[in-house]
């Protein structure tokens, strides 16, 4: 038998809703075995966002909390947001998400890691940026419908909170093992 004959196939894919975000597609996928299933697919309009993990020069990481309706709870995370355009590129999305939702800019900031958000049934993917040399530049500018607090943690208290499952969402999980990483590989 041929390779291809053990692998999933898509035969077609159907628009079933479009949103402002994002469009939801049904595909028909023929299964290893022939059988032919119906599965879902999400569209992100514009591929992807970025985040940040803005660290202060004591060492401290900028968290953020901000209620979260998909999931109807108060979340914290890493700042963090969508491209304002499919062109812009995710270290402008990340340098512009640090300043309006914790009121920082960074003097210096360089890729941490890339995440691809659920690759089982979405597009998306999040670029993670290391934000540094940081300097209050004002207040935070939210938009009408974000209300944002922001705080300060030491990196080994979001670890333990990562082990504890207290902190959960995946670019924050990503991104703040992974400045962990890096940490680690600078001793």
């Amino acid at each position: 038998m041929d390779q291809q004959d053990h692998q999933l196939k898509r035969l077609h894919r159907d628009l079933a809703y479009r949103g402002e975000i994002v469009d939801l597609y049904q595909d028909t996928v023929a299964l290893p075995d022939g059988k032919i299933q119906e599965w879902d697919y999400v569209h992100h309009k514009k591929g992807c966002g970025a985040a940040v993990v803005p660290v202060l020069p004591d060492g401290r990481i900028l968290m953020v909390t901000q209620y979260r309706p998909a999931i109807d709870e108060i979340v914290l995370e890493l700042p963090a947001g969508g491209k304002d355009s499919p062109r812009e590129d995710t270290i402008v999305t990340a340098a512009r998400e640090l300043e309006e939702e914790t009121g920082y800019t960074a003097g210096k900031i360089e890729p941490l890691v890339s995440i691809q958000t659920a690759v089982a049934w979405t597009n998306e993917y999040t670029d993670i940026y290391l934000a540094t040399e940081l300097t209050k530049s004002g207040s935070q500018c939210l938009d009408e419908a974000e209300e944002i607090r922001v705080q300060a943690y030491p990196l080994e208290e979001l670890l333990t909170m990562i082990r504890a499952w207290q902190l959960r969402d995946g670019k924050s999980v990503a991104g703040v093992l992974a400045y962990a990483t890096l940490k680690l590989e600078e001793r």
